[in-house]
């Protein structure tokens, strides 16, 4: 486990996957001040390239990464079917790990990671950045100040077009995407994840009251699901709608999350901008003001809602040169995860 002294040079990461966002963490590990990232591995040529692109080093199995280098931590950006095994080969070399959402395939697996790291000493944070979002920050912000009052009903929504990409910019579906098996799920363990977490984060833990799955794709599985939850320590009922089934096409972005409390209502739809292209606009502007000021960009913030990747990552190394604890806690994450095994148990999901 790594602690450094906040000037001191250096937290050296190696990246463990180039798929798409694998590629995104790289790019957005090379912005933060401190961090080198040495080298990437990826067992595809075609990503390896996009890290070469960089002048880093690459590798075809992340093993001999790890064991070629000196690291201090390691982003894992693996299939889900891959990431206890990255996870153990990092952490049995004492390295600290981020980790993409989901943090397994289901509750016993992710079980056997947070013990191995716990075992091992090392630290994990998993990637859950719809937490910072801009205006899932400000809907906080607001449910701490009592504005809202007891929370009596919570609605999240989250529909995309999943691992399906638009005709507009066609991009083959990799096998795993689709197994059960490998994946550990569909649109629920995929986009779900993501609003069961900021629930329970908003609100506490949960169990699960009711779950039903779509199958309009015909696929392996589910491309959408409702799940309703009740809160374990008070009142409040969470709702949880997600599909894969939609074609829309960044920036049009269908998610939010409403609050219906005793004093009031808020929604993240109040804090987001109106117009995503008037947004990016402006923010490419400021961003050339700071740059001509020789002041400190922000990072994607032209995008709005990908802000968050960095503002994350961020934390992540933050946390490492500090010492200071992660502000995403791996019991969380196992709750998050025990709840979907609970939804899929509980309907008999294919």
């Amino acid at each position: 486990m790594i602690v450094l002294d906040v000037c001191e040079v250096l937290v050296r990461v190696g990246i463990i996957g180039l798929g798409h966002m694998g590629q995104l963490h790289m790019l957005n590990a090379m912005r933060v001040d401190g961090v080198e990232v040495v080298a990437a591995a990826d067992k595809s040529a075609k990503n390896l390239k996009f890290a070469q692109r960089y002048h880093m080093k690459t590798y075809d199995d992340y093993c001999k990464l790890i064991d070629a280098e000196e690291l201090d931590a390691v982003i894992v950006s693996l299939p889900n079917f891959l990431k206890k095994e990255g996870v153990f080969c990092a952490a049995e070399k004492g390295l600290d790990i981020f980790l993409d959402k989901p943090i397994a395939r289901n509750f016993s697996e992710a079980q056997q990671i947070v013990g191995k790291v716990e075992k091992e000493n090392v630290r994990m944070m998993v990637g859950v950045n719809y937490r910072y979002f801009p205006c899932v920050q400000k809907l906080k912000s607001r449910l701490e100040s009592g504005e809202i009052g007891d929370t009596v009903i919570a609605t999240s929504e989250l529909v995309l077009n999943g691992p399906i990409s638009h005709a507009v910019v066609p991009v083959p579906v990799p096998e795993w995407w689709l197994s059960k098996d490998l994946a550990g799920g569909g649109a629920l363990l995929d986009l779900g994840y993501h609003l069961i977490d900021v629930l329970c984060w908003l609100l506490g833990d949960f169990d699960v009251a009711y779950s039903s799955f779509g199958y309009k794709l015909n696929l392996p599985v589910e491309d959408a699901g409702t799940v309703v939850l009740k809160s374990k320590n008070g009142d409040a009922t969470g709702v949880v709608n997600v599909g894969w089934f939609s074609k829309s096409i960044f920036p049009d972005f269908n998610f939010r999350i409403n609050m219906h409390g005793t004093v009031g209502f808020d929604s993240t739809d109040r804090y987001i901008p109106g117009n995503p292209r008037v947004n990016a606009a402006k923010e490419g502007v400021l961003n050339l003001m700071r740059r001509i000021a020789m002041k400190r960009l922000s990072y994607l913030s032209y995008t709005y809602y990908y802000s968050s990747f960095y503002t994350i990552m961020d934390l992540f190394f933050d946390a490492l040169r500090t010492g200071e604890e992660f502000p995403i806690s791996l019991q969380k994450q196992l709750e998050v995860i025990r709840i979907i095994e609970s939804a899929y148990r509980q309907n008999g999901a294919k």
